[in-house]
């Protein structure tokens, strides 16, 4: 078993060596210019000191605030479909089945929360996104298929029912927004604590790499995805940044995934609204977008998103809805006698469906209603740190595997 994991790996690494040479380089050479220069520079230093204050200060920030740990959750049966492309989906064979790793923990967290003490929880997550390279050839700077995301989900503050949900579309659009602002809230808090904590104790740090910190203060700039239209072309964070006048801003109301929430999606006579009806006011996500500060000029550099989280579905049949809405599923579960009758059609979601669908003794949904949202910690790290000596994400990691930078990652 070991010789044939090592044969093909040797071999991409033999090839890899030929094609250095015939371009007049080697391997050592190679290494040298892309790995042990940077890892004995002092920009990656300097950008780890910052990384470890910032990471360090949002554990604390996150404990104090009620929420628990728990543990990494690299492979499942089911992670998150992602609304933008991806190469493939890596998978393990393991004792006769088939388990993904991780796009991201999401249904892991959602599970975690089950339990009414708990109030939310945090891990520090793994992420594989195999993305794909530049179509056009170009260094983008900012993807990692391998990267770190400070992960965070919390109970709302109300566990609205289905009855509600159907006949109060007002008092259901109310408390919505009160549990939005619930989340900008507890996000922009934890980004003051962070760059608070890094404006004290790595000044000398930041002054290296040629940019400045400001803690920012609340609340942040908010921008809905549909104010966007007609302020410029480009990504849709680069154009605001130019108007933020902010370090960090918001960006609200992105249709993107199955989990993030819409509302009313769901009507009372059994029909519902098209996904391409709603407005941004409509959809309760969020990205946290963020700009480094250029030092000798005061100027902000290109914006970047960091963050992006939601209030999340959780009714079972607007889960059900959207997963179909999506192209995720193509049939409904069929729940009879504690079986899915078809739950090979549902491929990886059986069990989490399963879960949704539990009711309690009185049959009141057990599955939370929850908010959360994750914070790449190497991307907010770059979008900080961008200038004359952090020009892209691999100049912020040790190991950071950027599709548009090489063919084949030695490390």
């Amino acid at each position: 078993m070991t010789t044939l994991n090592i044969q093909p790996v040797g071999e991409s690494i033999s090839n890899f060596q030929a094609a250095l040479t015939q371009n007049g380089e080697s391997l050592e050479s190679f290494i040298r210019a892309n790995y042990l220069d940077k890892w004995l520079g002092d920009d990656l230093y300097h950008a780890m000191a910052i990384r470890t204050t910032i990471v360090n200060t949002m554990h604390g920030h996150l404990t104090r605030a009620g929420l628990l740990n728990m543990e990494r959750v690299s492979l499942s049966p089911v992670t998150d479909p992602l609304a933008h492309d991806v190469e493939h989906l890596p998978s393990v064979a393991y004792k006769g089945h088939l388990y993904a790793t991780t796009h991201s923990m999401i249904y892991s967290k959602f599970l975690a929360c089950f339990n009414p003490r708990v109030k939310g929880i945090f891990v520090d997550s793994p992420n594989i996104r195999l993305e794909l390279e530049s179509p056009t050839g170009e260094q983008r700077g900012k993807y990692l298929i391998d990267f770190s995301q400070m992960d965070i989900e919390m109970r709302r503050r109300h566990q609205i029912p289905l009855d509600d949900y159907l006949h109060q579309p007002a008092k259901v659009t109310r408390l919505l927004r009160e549990e939005m602002e619930d989340a900008v809230a507890f996000f922009e808090d934890l980004l003051v604590a962070a760059a608070g904590a890094v404006v004290s104790t790595n000044e000398a740090d930041l002054k290296a790499l040629g940019v400045a910190l400001e803690v920012p203060k609340r609340p942040f700039p908010r921008f809905r995805k549909d104010q966007a239209a007609g302020r410029g072309t480009g990504p849709i964070e680069r154009v605001l940044g130019q108007v933020a006048g902010a370090q960090f801003f918001w960006i609200t109301g992105l249709m993107r995934e199955n989990y993030d929430l819409i509302y009313p999606y769901l009507k009372a006579d059994g029909s519902k609204t098209p996904l391409a009806a709603f407005a941004s006011d409509q959809i309760y996500n969020y990205d946290i977008c963020a700009q480094s500060i250029q030092r000798d000029t005061g100027s902000y550099g290109a914006a970047f998103e960091i963050a992006s989280g939601a209030l999340r579905e959780w009714l079972y049949e607007p889960i059900i809805g959207r997963l179909i809405d999506n192209r995720v599923l193509s049939v409904r579960p069929r729940i009879v006698d504690g079986n899915i009758e078809n739950v090979e059609e549902l491929g990886a979601y059986g069990p989490f469906l399963m879960a949704v669908a539990a009711k309690d003794g009185k049959g009141a949904p057990l599955f939370p209603a929850t908010m959360g949202g994750g914070i790449g910690v190497e991307r907010m790290l770059f979008a900080l740190l961008k200038g004359e000596r952090i020009r892209k994400v691999d100049d912020v990691t040790l190991f950071g595997k950027n599709p548009d930078s090489h063919p084949l990652y030695l490390y």
